[in-house]
C-alpha cells in the first residue's frame, strides 16, 4: 500500500524560507518504479495546482509563480521527497500535498501540509 505523509508546513513571514518533506512508503524510489513525483498547492477558494514535479529522469519542471524560489529534490535513501521554498510570500499560503505516479501511472496522494505567509 503506497502511502504518502507530508510534513513542514507552518507559519513564517513574508521572504521566509520552509522544507516540506514527503516520507513515501509501500513504493522504493530506486527503482524505476515511479515516472513522476511532485508537489501541489491549493489555496483557500482556488483550484489545486501544481508548484514542481521531477520525473523519474529527475527533469524538474516548476510553475512559474515559484521559479527561483523553490527547489524540488528527493533522497532515495530516505524515500523522502523535498520542496524547499525561499522569499515565501503571502500568495504562497496554501495546503501542500506530495503526489506521485507509479509505472502504471496511478496517482497517489499525500493528506497534505498547511503553509502560512505572514505579509
Amino acid at each position: 500500500q503506497v502511502q504518502l505523509v507530508e510534513s513542514g508546513g507552518g507559519f513564517v513571514q513574508a521572504g521566509g524560507s520552509l522544507r516540506l518533506s514527503c516520507v513515501v512508503s509501500g513504493i522504493p524510489f530506486g527503482k524505476n518504479l515511479i515516472n513522476a513525483m511532485g508537489w501541489y498547492r491549493q489555496a483557500p477558494g482556488k483550484q489545486r495546482e501544481l508548484v514542481a514535479l521531477i520525473a523519474r529522469g529527475a527533469d524538474t519542471t516548476y510553475a512559474e509563480s515559484v521559479k527561483g524560489r523553490a527547489t524540488i529534490s528527493r533522497d532515495s535513501a530516505k524515500n523522502t521527497l523535498y520542496l524547499q521554498m525561499d522569499s515565501l510570500e503571502p500568495e504562497d499560503t496554501a495546503v501542500y500535498y506530495c503526489t506521485l505516479r507509479d509505472g502504471s501511472w496511478r496517482s497517489f496522494w499525500g493528506q497534505g501540509t498547511q503553509v502560512t505567509v505572514s505579509s
